[in-house]
């Protein structure tokens, strides 16, 4: 087991935003969290990263205490892409080689930079890796901050939206690129999606929250009208199309 968080409360001044939020996640899957705006998804994530203090409840990866660790432990432990990246005047290769920064001792060696080089080159951002990431379009952005990520060499990578400002060929290559990743490395991976369909293609297990609670999780293949129709207050129809489900508004 590499993930499990254990009855994760959180509150917003004397807003509750999560609720007895409670699952596992095994090597080598990929959960998607859905539900609508505002439901505490990116929240969710925060929480199990520690960027934001649970009011009550554990997260724990590989049987240690996310909420007890230091942010360098967590480092070496966790990737995070948020959703927004801000820009600074750095090059995407010293951007992407700020991610092996929980493992440089006293400098950056050879194995460093052949991992930065090779994740450049896997997210096709070679013809980039001098150019300033505030020079950059939000879709190169956003592949940037997955590669730096990937060079920390966690157990647990979380990624909000990671999709959100690429093209449809960008979205399936990284998406495709992370599942190989995931499953070759024995990895555990979460994203946040608005996409059903794109999570139902590619995540293992699902996640509808829903007034911050759990409302629904399992396999992905097994999701219902029901569910979805509960979740988001939207009749739909789901079709098998090519092997995999496709959710389409109910006419």
């Amino acid at each position: 087991m590499i993930l499990s968080v254990c009855d994760l409360d959180f509150t917003y001044g004397r807003e509750s935003i999560l609720n007895g939020v409670d699952f596992d996640l095994e090597g080598g899957e990929l959960l998607a969290i859905l539900g609508p705006n505002g439901v505490g998804k990116t929240t969710l994530l925060k929480c199990i990263n520690a960027i934001h203090a649970p009011s009550t409840g554990a997260v724990m990866v590989e049987d240690r205490n996310v909420l007890k660790m230091r942010p360098h432990e967590i480092a070496l432990s966790i990737g995070y892409v948020a959703q927004r990246n801000e820009p600074a005047r750095l090059t995407v290769f010293d951007a992407v080689l700020m991610g092996r920064k929980p493992h440089v001792k006293w400098k950056v060696t050879e194995h460093d930079l052949e991992l930065v080089d090779s994740a450049i080159k896997r997210l096709n951002l070679d013809r980039l890796s001098l150019r300033y990431i505030d020079e950059l379009s939000g879709g190169e952005l956003q592949k940037v901050a997955i590669a730096r990520a990937m060079v920390q060499e966690p157990r647990l990578m979380l990624l909000d939206e990671p999709t959100s400002s690429l093209d449809l060929k960008s979205q399936v290559d990284i998406l495709n690129m992370l599942k190989h990743i995931i499953t070759g490395h024995g990895l555990a991976a979460i994203m946040t999606m608005h996409d059903l369909n794109t999570a139902l293609r590619y995540a293992d297990k699902v996640l509808f929250l829903k007034n911050g609670r759990i409302h629904s999780t399992g396999p992905a293949c097994q999701v219902t009208p029901d569910v979805v129709e509960e979740v988001y207050g939207l009749p739909v129809d789901i079709h098998t199309v090519q092997g995999r489900l496709m959710v389409v508004p109910a006419a």
